[in-house]
Order: structure tokens, then sequence, then C-alpha cells
């Protein structure tokens, strides 16, 4: 038989006290564990733990205030609530002050400890889970961004990539649009040797013709009409790093020429100069078009195909590992809801199997905005995903609609973290009082949903 955890530790030197408010919170559905003296509580309290505390203030021993500040040092957000006498408001609301979620006046009814307790809870549950996705997305930027998914075609991609990272072989990355081309030449970068040197990602079809070259190699001053000063390129920028030249097969044949040279000699010349800078830099490319096609075409140069063509990987689209389409939408669930101080949506029933019938040409982009429609504005969009044309029915978002989901969740937040006491978010947004109570009343926020 599991144990459920406790919900409640509640401390009170009063015997009948103590089991006649076990009962009422035990009716209401929570687990709790009594305490005569306060020391006994603080043994068990560690940040890990997912309850809330409620305590008198006053107590023989170790009181509710002393509980309070020693609580707070093992854990600066967890929930601790104090039962307060008539005598003991001033002290209750200093203790507000000092971090305790809310007081409780002597005589109080059932149904006041119930909801007290109860939001509590669910202030200390959202507490911890963004603490799990905090340690998540720290632990995956210190081993580099994940490649995600179970399937035998992202696990052999995973284990090539590992091979490979600590060398500094060129790589040619093949795969089509949204596929996560950038994603994975960041983990070839951050697994290797030259992880704490820069990462420069250039798209090279987003470059005008006449500017790409210098943006690439830099220019000297008087290079060209415009050049006024000296300026290095991103190759000498990612220098002891990585660059990597995304929609190669965009870059013009003129550009391919110099390329090709810093390929093979790993040096350049400034544009207007005829000094040679030497650079220490891995070079990874990547295309969604098979390049031998262009080739062939005449549209790009077969000397640099051969040069790039040493490794290859190619890049699976979704459809071709569609097993690993819930655990993605999961992660970005997850992701998105952070981003935008959501609370974590319910995934509703027959989602992953409508996910999984869709084709996604736009592959794990696609699927990337689609959770991040679903996290702001509800599963509408999943039920509409039309499977035969594989279309998404949903309207863009324009910028002020985004702005006033971004302005709504800064609210909320501060809301929140002040207990809905008006002048305390007022300084925390730095908005004057009509103001927030305008934006309060727009988004339909009330101030005793976070009290």
């Amino acid at each position: 038989m599991i144990k459920k955890l406790t919900d409640v530790f509640f401390i009170d030197d009063e015997y009948d006290l103590r089991l006649a408010n076990e009962q009422t919170l035990e009716l209401a559905g929570y687990n709790v564990e009594l305490f005569e003296k306060a020391e006994d509580a603080i043994a068990k309290i560690n940040i890990q733990w997912p309850g809330v505390v409620i305590c008198d203030i006053r107590l023989p021993g170790m009181d509710g205030i002393c509980l309070l500040q020693e609580a707070l040092k093992l854990d600066s957000e967890l929930p601790v609530i104090l039962i307060t006498g008539h005598g003991d408001i001033s002290m209750a609301v200093d203790a507000i002050q000092m971090g305790a979620y809310d007081f409780i006046e002597k005589p109080f009814s059932s149904d006041r400890l119930v909801e007290t307790v109860r939001r509590a809870l669910d202030k200390r549950q959202l507490t911890i889970e963004n603490r799990q996705l905090k340690t998540k997305l720290e632990d995956q930027e210190v081993l580099g961004p994940r490649i995600i998914g179970k399937s035998q075609v992202m696990q052999t991609l995973r284990n090539t990539i590992k091979q490979l990272s600590d060398t500094d072989i060129d790589i040619l990355l093949i795969g089509e649009t949204g596929t996560g081309k950038e994603l994975i030449a960041r983990s070839l970068h951050e697994q290797s040797k030259r992880r704490e040197k820069k990462f420069v990602a250039i798209n090279c079809g987003a470059i005008p013709e006449n500017l790409i070259e210098s943006e690439l190699f830099g220019h000297e001053k008087g290079a060209f009409t415009g050049a006024e000063i000296q300026r290095s390129g991103k190759f000498e920028y990612a220098e002891g790093g990585t660059i990597f030249l995304d929609e190669i097969e965009s870059m013009p044949l003129v550009t391919q020429v110099r390329l090709l040279r810093v390929l093979q000699e790993r040096s350049l010349e400034r544009l207007g100069s005829n000094e040679t800078v030497q650079l220490d830099i891995r070079i990874i490319t990547a295309s969604k078009i098979d390049l031998r096609y262009l080739v062939d075409k005449g549209e790009f140069r077969e000397d640099l195909y051969y040069r790039l063509n040493v490794v290859i990987l190619d890049i699976p689209p979704l459809r071709e590992h569609r097993q690993d389409i819930p655990h993605l939408f999961q992660h970005f669930v997850l992701i998105s809801s952070a981003r935008y101080g959501r609370e974590v949506p319910a995934i509703p029933p027959n989602t992953y199997q409508r996910l999984m019938s869709f084709n996604w040409p736009g592959n794990v982009r696609e699927l990337r905005n689609l959770t991040e429609r679903f996290v702001l504005l509800g599963d509408e969009c999943i039920s509409n995903l039309d499977t035969n044309t594989n279309k998404i029915p949903c309207t863009p978002m324009t910028l002020p609609e985004h702005v006033e989901v971004f302005e709504r969740a800064l609210i909320k937040e501060a809301l929140s973290d002040s207990g809905g006491i008006i002048k305390d978010t007022m300084l925390l947004l730095g908005l004057p009082r009509k103001t927030l109570y305008d934006k309060m009343q727009k988004f339909g926020l009330d101030k005793k949903a976070y009290k």
C-alpha cells in the first residue's frame, strides 16, 4: 500500500482544537499530520515537501512567528498559515510582511479553513511544478539543446551526434523546413570541446546577395561605398567556436567560391584586404534541398558539394517518427506554460490520436506553434485539425492579442505574489492604481481570488 503524502502540518497546543480541525480537513480530502510543538514540525519540513503549514501564533517554546522564520529559511516559498486570536491581529499582519501566506482569526468556520488550505495547496503545487520545469530547462541549457524522442530514428540520430560532437569534422545537415537543423547544430556544438566558445548561426537565405560576402568574411575601410570602418565578418567572430550556415543552397555562386577556400584552408581575406586571417572554427552547414539535385541543375558548385559531402546527417521529418509526437507535445506544453505564466493545461481525450494522424508538413516547428496556441487559447486548434488536408484552421494571433496575453499573465503573477493586495501589486508592476484596475477589469481578474 502506497502511503499518501501529507498535505497539511497542523500545529496547536490545544488537543481538542487539533482533533477538530484534523477531522474538518480530512473530510475535505486532505491528509493531515498533527503536532503539539512547532519544533517537531520544523524537523520534518524540506524544500521538496509539497504541503502547507498551519500554526497557532501563541505556543509554548517556539511560537508561530519563530516557526514562520525557520520554515522560510528552509523554503522561502512554503505557504505558512497562522492561527490568531483577536489580540494577535497586528502581529499576524506583520507576519504577512515577513512572508506568511495568510492568517485565520479565531473563531473560524470550517469553510474558511478549508478554502484557505485549498488556495495554499494550489499555490504550493504550482511552485513545485515550476521548480521542476526550471530544473529541466536548466539541465537542458547545461547539456545543450535536447533532441527529444524515443523512436529508433531519433535514438540513432542522438548516438551519431554523440560520436561526431567532439571531432572537428565539418558536417552537412539535410532536412525539411522545421525539422530542427539548428537545434542539432547547437547540440553538436554544446557537446564538443568548443562548447565554451561562440555558436554563430547565419541564415544564408536571409542576407541580401550584395551584402553576404561582407557579412561572412568582413571588409576593410573603403572596400566599397559605405564601408567607412573596418569590420570583421561572422567567420572571424566565431573564432574558436562553431559557425552554422543554414539554407546553404541559397548562397550565391560567387560566394560559394570563397566559402570553398575557407573550408579547405581555414583562412580568409576580408574584402579589400590582401592579408590572410587564420581561422580556428568548425563549420556546420544545412540545406532543405538535396544539393546533388542543385548541382545537376548548375545552381550549386560541384566542388563545394563534394567538400561538404564528407559527413551528412539526414534529419527525419516528423511524419517518419510519429511515435515521438506525444512526448514532444508534452514537452512543448511545459515550455509554453512556463513562458506565458499559464497553468499546465489538462490534455483532452483523443488529443494524441489526432496529432499522430496529422501529416505535419511544417514538422516539429509546426507542432510547437500549435502547442503554444493550445496553451494560450485552448484545445480548439487540436479538435479542428484537418487530417485530410493537413491544414490547421486556426486564426493567427495578432500583435495586440500577443501583448494582451503577456499583460494578463504578468498581472496574474503580480496579484499572486502580492496576495491580492492592490498596493503591492501596483509597486510590482509600476502601474498607477486606476491603470491597474482598468486592466484587471479588462482581463476579468479579481483580487479576491489571490488572497
